[in-house]
């Protein structure tokens, strides 16, 4: 967007047609009347940045609204058709994605299974963008911007993706550069733990924490760590990749992996091991109260380390493991953890639901679709 001097008519207009935009994404569709009282602005002026609007193809009508007295008006909202996004959680046997727009308008969740002979980064996501686009009935060069879930952890700023065995045909440096060149759109790589972390500040449980720790258990573990409302990645995008940390149950034994602990196979263990299947068995946690009492007693000795270095307000007990569990876990945890020295951390439940990775990439790409939204009205 070109520089325009503060004060002048032109910056005026500007600063009022973003506001107009953002009052639109924020409530809805809105009537030139509505438009003027939720932004103080008188009718002829709120009628000014609406035609401004329709003329940048950022607003269309979509309906009319009776009044008391005289003629229906007009209802405007946004063109989410502009521009869209795609969400994506790359999992180990499947890869779930969903159109996201301006207006975070719920699409359907598609899931596609992988052919693991036939990877690349640019061929995952391809086929993510055209199934998301063809479930939503959106046109494909809509898609500006991919936000990608992955379990790895991620250096934005080098490109790279490491600690990872899910993503076979992905190479550890360039996987982003090769998907924005392929497709053509702006992507985001982000671990998706924190990507689930972000959901729970944003919708689950811990809205009202001052910091908290996301301990997800699912094929592996992975902490997500929020200071105060900020998610912290570490210098090279591996903080909370606790499924590589060592402990030990007791003084002088010998240690295990936490993934040993917690991981899928050492949950089916606890269910009989043969037979079972991760994560389409581990419903029968609820009803099994010594593999509860195995995996909180695990749980604990995995956030000792956790606890002891970040001291959190609050723990969240997310994935598919803890999901299978139900509150009751949580509540084991909350007493063995109340048994220590320190001072004990509120020990919750996710509430989140089972594709919270999704739902962490979707608040991103709505953002970043608002944003190019907003960088599309003119500043002359």
């Amino acid at each position: 967007m070109s520089q325009i001097d503060p004060g002048t008519s032109s910056w005026l207009r500007t600063r009022n047609d973003r506001e107009a935009l953002h009052l639109f994404l924020e409530h809805g569709p809105l009537t030139r009347t509505r438009l003027g009282e939720l932004s103080g602005m008188s009718k002829p002026t709120a009628t000014q940045m609406i035609a401004r609007l329709k003329r940048a193809d950022l607003v269309r009508p979509v309906g009319e609204v009776s009044g008391n007295r005289g003629p229906s008006a007009v209802s405007w909202g946004v063109r989410t058709d502009r521009i869209t996004g795609v969400a994506v959680s790359m999992l180990e046997d499947t890869i779930q994605a969903v159109l996201v727009d301006a207006a975070a308008a719920e699409h359907p969740i598609i899931e596609l299974p992988v052919d693991k002979a036939e990877r690349s980064p640019e061929g995952d996501i391809r086929r993510a963008i055209d199934a998301a686009c063809a479930a939503a009935d959106a046109e494909h060069h809509t898609v500006e911007a991919v936000t990608v879930g992955v379990q790895a952890a991620v250096s934005h700023e080098h490109d790279v993706i490491s600690l990872t065995d899910s993503l076979p045909g992905w190479p550890s440096t360039g996987s982003r550069r090769r998907i924005e060149q392929s497709l053509g759109v702006a992507v985001t790589l982000e671990n998706d733990v924190n990507l689930a972390t972000m959901a729970e500040r944003a919708i689950g449980v811990a809205q009202d924490a001052g910091s908290f720790a996301l301990l997800w258990m699912g094929g592996g573990l992975g902490v997500g760590v929020d200071l105060g409302g900020s998610v912290h990645r570490g210098a090279h995008g591996s903080a909370g990749e606790i499924g590589y940390l060592t402990v030990s149950a007791a003084p002088g034994a010998p240690g295990a992996g936490t993934t040993a602990l917690l991981g899928s196979d050492a949950v089916l263990q606890l269910l009989g091991g043969a037979d079972a299947r991760y994560p389409q068995d581990i419903a029968a946690l609820a009803d099994d109260p010594d593999a509860l009492d195995a995996i909180a007693e695990r749980i604990v000795l995995t956030l000792e380390p956790v606890l002891a270095v970040l001291d959190p307000a609050m723990v969240v007990l997310g994935g598919p493991t803890a999901l299978a569990c139900g509150a009751r876990l949580a509540a084991l945890v909350t007493a063995r953890t109340a048994d220590g020295e320190r001072p004990a951390p509120t020990v919750n439940l996710s509430t989140t639901g089972s594709t919270a990775v999704l739902v962490g990439a979707r608040r991103l790409l709505v953002q970043q679709i608002r944003e190019r939204l907003e960088e599309r009205i003119p500043t002359q």
